[in-house]
């Protein structure tokens, strides 16, 4: 794809997202780690109202 900035726009852009405060290294996205904390967390969630409407019935 080409850009449709001229190229001393595009040269600025270029040294910006070079800078290195842009440059700053990720740990990779673990799926299953989310889905895994959504599960305990729904779980959490359900046994806690459980709890709760045990309390107040």
């Amino acid at each position: 794809m080409t850009s449709r900035l001229n190229p001393d726009d595009q040269q600025r852009v270029d040294e910006y997202l070079r800078a290195p405060q842009h440059q700053v290294e990720r740990r990779p996205f673990r799926p299953w780690l989310l889905l895994v904390l959504t599960i305990a967390v729904v779980i959490g969630l359900g046994l806690l109202s459980r709890l709760l409407s045990g309390m107040v019935l």
